[in-house]
Protein backbone atom coordinates (compact mmCIF):
# COMPACT_ATOMS: atom_id res chain seq x y z
CA UNK A 1 0.00 0.00 0.00
CA UNK A 2 1.13 3.55 -0.97
CA UNK A 3 2.21 5.11 2.06
CA UNK A 4 0.38 8.87 1.52
CA UNK A 5 -2.93 6.59 0.76
CA UNK A 6 -2.53 4.15 4.33
CA UNK A 7 -1.85 7.66 6.05
CA UNK A 8 -5.32 9.01 4.44
CA UNK A 9 -6.80 5.50 5.74
CA UNK A 10 -5.52 5.77 8.79
CA UNK A 11 -6.30 9.39 9.81
CA UNK A 12 -9.98 8.79 8.48
CA UNK A 13 -10.09 5.82 10.22
CA UNK A 14 -9.03 7.46 13.82
CA UNK A 15 -11.46 10.61 13.39
CA UNK A 16 -13.99 8.07 13.14
CA UNK A 17 -13.48 6.25 15.41
CA UNK A 18 -13.39 9.30 17.89
CA UNK A 19 -16.27 10.95 16.36
CA UNK A 20 -18.57 7.73 17.01
CA UNK A 21 -17.28 7.42 20.77
CA UNK A 22 -17.04 11.27 21.80
CA UNK A 23 -20.28 12.14 19.34
CA UNK A 24 -22.63 9.19 18.91
CA UNK A 25 -24.77 7.32 20.23
CA UNK A 26 -23.24 3.92 18.49
CA UNK A 27 -25.39 1.04 17.12
CA UNK A 28 -28.03 0.36 19.16
CA UNK A 29 -27.10 2.99 21.68
CA UNK A 30 -24.00 0.52 22.87
CA UNK A 31 -21.43 3.75 22.57
CA UNK A 32 -24.04 5.78 24.73
CA UNK A 33 -24.47 3.08 27.20
CA UNK A 34 -20.68 2.59 27.37
CA UNK A 35 -20.36 6.46 27.91
CA UNK A 36 -22.80 6.45 31.10
CA UNK A 37 -21.39 3.85 32.30
CA UNK A 38 -18.20 5.34 32.22
CA UNK A 39 -19.82 8.66 34.34
CA UNK A 40 -17.85 11.32 35.42
CA UNK A 41 -14.37 9.80 36.20
CA UNK A 42 -11.25 9.23 34.07
CA UNK A 43 -13.08 7.07 31.65
CA UNK A 44 -15.73 9.18 30.84
CA UNK A 45 -13.90 12.13 30.58
CA UNK A 46 -11.27 10.54 28.16
CA UNK A 47 -14.45 8.98 25.77
CA UNK A 48 -16.02 13.04 25.63
CA UNK A 49 -12.94 14.04 24.16
CA UNK A 50 -12.19 13.69 20.38
CA UNK A 51 -8.87 15.04 20.36
CA UNK A 52 -8.12 12.93 23.37
CA UNK A 53 -9.29 9.81 21.83
CA UNK A 54 -7.17 10.32 18.77
CA UNK A 55 -4.06 9.56 20.78
CA UNK A 56 -5.77 6.44 21.53
CA UNK A 57 -6.60 5.18 18.72
CA UNK A 58 -3.69 6.40 16.18
CA UNK A 59 -1.41 4.16 18.20
CA UNK A 60 -2.31 0.75 16.57
CA UNK A 61 -2.35 2.64 12.98
CA UNK A 62 0.69 3.96 13.52
CA UNK A 63 1.91 0.93 13.98
CA UNK A 64 0.58 -0.77 11.29
CA UNK A 65 2.61 2.10 9.19
CA UNK A 66 5.73 2.65 10.45
CA UNK A 67 8.84 0.69 9.71
CA UNK A 68 10.50 1.63 13.31
CA UNK A 69 10.27 2.88 16.60
CA UNK A 70 11.25 6.99 15.63
CA UNK A 71 8.74 6.65 12.38
CA UNK A 72 6.37 5.17 14.09
CA UNK A 73 5.76 7.93 17.44
CA UNK A 74 6.15 10.34 14.24
CA UNK A 75 3.06 8.70 12.35
CA UNK A 76 1.06 8.57 15.72
CA UNK A 77 1.40 12.25 16.54
CA UNK A 78 0.97 13.08 12.70
CA UNK A 79 -2.14 10.58 12.24
CA UNK A 80 -3.37 11.80 15.73
CA UNK A 81 -2.88 15.30 14.70
CA UNK A 82 -4.84 15.19 11.53
CA UNK A 83 -7.45 13.51 12.74
CA UNK A 84 -7.72 16.36 15.11
CA UNK A 85 -7.59 18.92 12.35
CA UNK A 86 -10.29 16.82 10.49
CA UNK A 87 -12.95 17.14 13.83
CA UNK A 88 -12.19 20.87 13.38
CA UNK A 89 -13.32 20.88 9.86
CA UNK A 90 -16.14 18.66 10.34
CA UNK A 91 -17.30 20.79 13.74
CA UNK A 92 -17.03 24.15 11.35
CA UNK A 93 -18.97 22.22 8.96
CA UNK A 94 -21.87 21.11 11.51
CA UNK A 95 -21.95 24.66 12.93
CA UNK A 96 -25.10 26.61 11.28
CA UNK A 97 -23.60 29.67 9.32
CA UNK A 98 -24.36 32.79 10.70
CA UNK A 99 -26.50 35.06 8.27
CA UNK A 100 -24.26 37.91 6.43
CA UNK A 101 -24.51 41.17 8.23
CA UNK A 102 -23.92 44.41 6.25
CA UNK A 103 -21.14 46.42 8.32
CA UNK A 104 -21.26 48.91 5.91
CA UNK A 105 -23.27 51.84 7.27
CA UNK A 106 -26.78 52.54 5.54
CA UNK A 107 -26.45 55.39 2.42
CA UNK A 108 -27.30 58.77 4.06
CA UNK A 109 -27.15 60.37 0.58
CA UNK A 110 -30.80 59.43 0.04
CA UNK A 111 -32.32 60.70 3.11
CA UNK A 112 -30.39 63.90 2.48
CA UNK A 113 -31.65 64.04 -0.65
CA UNK A 114 -35.08 63.76 0.25
CA UNK A 115 -34.63 66.36 2.78
CA UNK A 116 -32.98 68.85 -0.20
CA UNK A 117 -36.13 68.32 -1.89
CA UNK A 118 -39.03 69.10 0.75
Amino acid sequence: MESWFGLVIATLATWRLCHLVAHEDGPFGWVAWLRRRAGGGQLGQLMDCPFCLSLWFAAPFAVWQARGVAEGVGLWLAISGAACLVEHAAADWRRPSLPLIDLMPPDRSESSNAKDRE
